[in-house]
């Protein structure tokens, strides 16, 4: 009797042979399931909160999904979208400017508008799809960013924080922030790769989306002095010509003019020279009072309201001392110095004009590109805990910022 061949019995598959599975899924699929997985993670999150709303100014009991991601600053863009700006400012008892549209810039109602117009769609439906897509497209770009300088794990993980960062949520509200940081690390990327005539059209839609148009002019000037003075360590080999030089330095003073443009539009319309100035300072004058806007005054003041001083003094250079040991360390290198120099740009320029206070950590997500640096230890157990917790502060930025309890004076 002759007998076959013994059956083969399937056993585990070797890790790597899934590594050679998973290198084979093309690296914008794995972003956009990373992406997806962490909108339906934080979109549960949300529909919970709204679950337990209560009615209020924004909407009534229990609202809907799109009602509910369109509250706050998402009830100004859809002014903006539907009315358009004032061209009397408001004005209190006394005279005070007082909250308006002002505050915020056009790019993103008005295309949201557009848009409404072509589909019919309502504003939070339009307005919270373009904030899903921006956020899609801006993890996208943020993988190959990173992916300049890290490789391809420490690159993909960087995205990942990127997805679940404590205020992702405002890439599936009616906020500017999705669209922001898309054209944002555009912008990063295309300076990475020395594209300076590409970013123009880029940087100038980035100002009127943003208030970030003088932050980038600093962070290319920034860029431009280092080129001078250490070529190499902007993996250049020879300091620049003025032929050479001219492209970035165009991008800075196009970058920085948009960044004037949005006031000087405002006065314009409504004849009163700081009406941006006046306007923003109104979201402050609840801390603080009212008062002039004076350069690098707010951060001292803030800390000062939340801390007294002068605990609020020690704590605030404390936070300056430890930026610029995280920025500069040498680990941080790895991520190259255009992305240092543009958290350093954008943190100078938050320090010089915006006060502290619960949207802090909203705002300070253009510098994003610095979790390249978070993301450079591979240890397994590090990586899973850092996720864990990014969705925990998510669910507590959610709980103090977004949901809407009674008096809130934490608005995201």
């Amino acid at each position: 009797m002759t007998t076959g061949p013994a059956p083969v019995v399937a056993g585990p598959r070797s890790s790597a042979h899934w590594r050679a599975r998973y290198r084979a899924v093309p690296w914008w699929v794995r972003i956009t399931v990373v992406y997806v997985a962490a909108r339906l993670v934080t979109g549960a999150m949300l529909l919970a909160f709204a679950r337990v709303q209560t009615a209020n100014s924004f909407t009534p009991a229990h609202p809907s999904y799109l009602s509910f991601a369109s509250i706050w600053d998402g009830a100004w863009y859809r002014v903006i979208a539907t009315g358009g700006y004032p061209s009397v400012l408001p004005v209190d008892a006394v005279g005070h400017v007082t909250e308006n549209a002002w505050a915020f810039m056009p790019a993103y109602p008005f295309l949201v508008r557009g848009l409404m117009l072509l589909t019919g769609a309502s504003f939070e439906a339009v307005a919270v799809t373009v904030s899903l897509v921006a956020g899609w497209g801006a993890a996208l770009v943020f993988r190959r960013l990173v992916g300049r300088f890290l490789d391809d794990p420490r690159a993909t993980f960087a995205t990942v924080l990127f997805c679940v960062a404590p205020v992702s949520a405002v890439f599936q509200v009616a906020y500017a922030e999705a669209m922001g940081l898309f054209l944002l690390v555009v912008a990063l990327l295309l300076m990475v790769d020395r594209r300076w005539w590409t970013m123009l059209p880029v940087v100038l839609l980035l100002g009127m989306t943003r208030p970030t148009g003088l932050a980038f002019a600093l962070a290319v000037g920034l860029f431009v002095v280092v080129w001078a003075v250490r070529p190499a360590w902007v993996r250049e080999d020879a300091r620049p010509t003025v032929r050479g030089a001219l492209p970035p330095l165009v991008v800075a003073v196009v970058s920085g003019l948009v960044g004037l443009a949005w006031p000087a539009i405002a006065w314009a319309v409504t004849g009163v020279p700081k009406a941006y100035t006046d306007t923003e300072l109104a979201w402050r004058s609840s801390y603080i009072g009212w008062g002039d806007l004076v350069p690098f005054a707010p951060w001292v003041q803030g800390f000062g309201w939340w801390f007294r001083q002068p605990v609020g003094g020690v704590l605030l250079a404390l936070v300056l001392v430890g930026f610029a040991v995280f920025v500069f360390q040498p680990a941080a290198r790895r991520i190259g110095l255009e992305l240092r120099l543009w958290a350093v740009a954008y943190l100078v320029y938050l320090l010089a004009v915006f006060f502290p206070q619960s949207s802090t950590w909203r705002i300070l997500l253009p510098i994003a590109p610095l979790l390249g640096i978070v993301a450079l230890p591979r240890s397994r157990v590090y990586r899973v805990l850092l996720v864990a917790v990014c969705l925990g502060l998510q669910w507590t930025w959610l709980y103090y910022c977004w949901w809407v309890d009674g008096y809130d004076w934490t608005p995201p």
